[in-house]
């Protein structure tokens, strides 16, 4: 399945993706906010090939996306949804460095949104992050969800305990909003 916006294609990681995806996966700004983080190209490679067996919208699966440039089809970030039951869905986000700051993760965000509410009419959609992350935090409110809770050094990670911010939106408050009803 491929989805295209303005700027940008959401589509399958593709093998000849695993070099790019673990060089900004594995990039410092990118990985202390992240929850995987390859070893390797190989590594990479094979969180790819394991990707490709995943159906979209089964339970308890993560279903990964790829965001490239629509122009040059360059690899420049990845979106995931994780299907936690029928109703809810969590999702993820990482986008390369050299590529941040240029509104490609908010369009990217919007377009599955869209697409999570539009198209498989789920209920709600929530987003796990580190509250050390402000860009994404802002960038999620900024798309209409809330934070819902944040809890001490519930997450264990590289650098030990952290805390977890959880923002959550629901379906008919993503639809009735104004930028819903512009797309």
């Amino acid at each position: 399945m491929q989805i295209v916006t303005a700027r940008l294609q959401l589509d399958g990681l593709q093998r000849e993706d695993a070099a790019a995806l673990f060089a900004y996966r594995a990039d410092p700004q990118v990985a202390r906010w992240q929850g995987w983080r390859p070893a390797s190209a190989a590594d990479a490679e094979r969180f790819i090939e394991l990707q490709r067996g995943v159906a979209l919208d089964t339970a308890g699966t993560w279903w990964q996306r790829a965001i490239r440039l629509r122009d040059s089809g360059a690899l420049i970030g990845d979106l995931g949804l994780h299907f936690v039951d029928e109703a809810t869905v969590e999702l993820g986000i990482s986008v390369a460095p050299a590529h941040q700051r240029r509104g490609y993760a908010r369009e990217a965000l919007e377009v599955m949104l869209d697409f999570v509410f539009g198209g498989l009419h789920k209920h709600r959609v929530t987003a796990s992050l580190d509250p050390r992350n402000a860009a994404c935090a802002r960038l999620l409110e900024s798309l209409g969800m809330r934070r819902e809770g944040h809890f001490r050094e519930s997450v264990r990670s590289g650098e030990g305990w952290v805390d977890d911010l959880v923002l959550a939106i629901l379906e008919r408050e993503w639809l009735a909003a104004p930028a819903a009803e512009e797309g």
